[in-house]
């Protein structure tokens, strides 16, 4: 008799794309898919693009699995107690009781959380960061957000707010952010800002019918085009200010990068590097690595989150409690 195999459905839900992924207890993934985020069409869409995210990836589940849990992790301040997703600007929502929804949606037990802690998460317990005790991850996506790491566990704050690296101020009456406030890290160096501001400046946009992206605009400045290198360059002072304010409140001993942009690699980390250390006048900046899982560190974080849905389902079922 074939042995039955537990598994979850892990969502990161960014801005740009829903990435999603069916994990074994072993962190194995058995399953994966990717659509974009149907931000434009509102909050609606969204939630129903999830939900059929996760009835797909159901069916692609081999013979003899069972869905235990689903961990969905978000941008913007989300309550995991509460299972609301407070507020995204970059998602544009305001106070969605995500996990009920999607609960109800697909009868499976759900777990929320912000997605650059379960990132952090992922990168202390099995990445760049484990065997660690205090270090700093950084995502940098379509926003920009931090997760703090002590004693190996991620730090979440009062009100789950700690971590907001993309709102540091960094430019004095700088350019205006989706948050509301100006001159913040996230809207010189964040995935949507560095096309954002190339277009503003001039420079050429995609190909007809695409839109440009980050990863384009890196790779225009690496080919030498003046005005994807200034904007590479604004992006680099902006993120180094942040970190060299980061370094001095909080003394990690490590800085994991990640993030949609880690993929740029030393043309993004050499250049960042340099301005740490310049920024730092009294003390050593601590090494700056990628993450290990690259743009999955948030996946695999959601995976850790759903197997935690799990155990708490199953908790409430052996004290007689409905599990779901």
């Amino acid at each position: 008799m074939a042995q039955t195999r537990d598994v979850v459905i892990a969502l990161d839900l960014g801005g740009t794309d829903i990435k999603a992924a069916v994990s074994d207890a072993d962190g194995t993934e058995l399953a994966r898919g990717q659509r974009p985020t149907p931000v434009s069409a509102g909050v609606p869409a969204v939630l129903d693009a999830l939900v059929d995210q996760i009835e797909q990836l159901r069916r692609q589940v081999e013979p003899g699995c069972r869905v235990r849990g689903v961990g969905l992790i978000c941008p913007g301040f989300v309550d995991p107690v509460a299972g609301i997703a407070r507020y995204s600007a970059n998602l544009r929502w305001k106070d969605v009781p995500l996990r009920d929804v999607i609960s109800s949606r697909t009868g499976l037990p759900v777990a929320i959380d912000h997605d650059v802690r379960a990132a952090g998460l992922a990168e202390a317990r099995e990445g760049a960061a484990r065997g660690v005790a205090d270090a700093l991850y950084v995502a940098i996506g379509t926003g920009i957000a931090g997760a703090l790491i002590v004693a190996g566990s991620v730090v979440s704050g009062a009100a789950q707010m700690a971590g907001e690296v993309g709102h540091l101020p960094v430019v004095a009456d700088g350019e205006p952010c989706a948050c509301g406030q100006r001159g913040c890290t996230e809207a010189y160096a964040s995935g949507a800002a560095l096309p954002r501001r190339y277009l503003a400046a001039g420079g050429a946009s995609a190909a007809a019918g695409q839109p440009l992206r980050a990863e384009e605009v890196l790779a225009r400045a690496a080919a030498g085009d003046p005005l994807a290198v200034t904007v590479l360059d604004d992006a680099v002072t902006a993120l180094g200010r942040a970190l060299v304010s980061c370094t001095l409140l909080l003394d990690p001993s490590l800085i994991v990068i990640g993030g949609g942009l880690v993929r740029a690699g030393s043309a993004l980390l050499e250049p960042l590097a340099a301005e740490l250390a310049r920024g730092l006048t009294f003390r050593t900046a601590p090494p700056l690595v990628p993450a290990a899982f690259g743009a999955d560190s948030g996946r695999r974080g959601a995976a850790l989150i759903g197997w935690q849905a799990h155990l708490r389902a199953a908790g409430r079922a052996s004290n007689g409690q409905p599990s779901s």
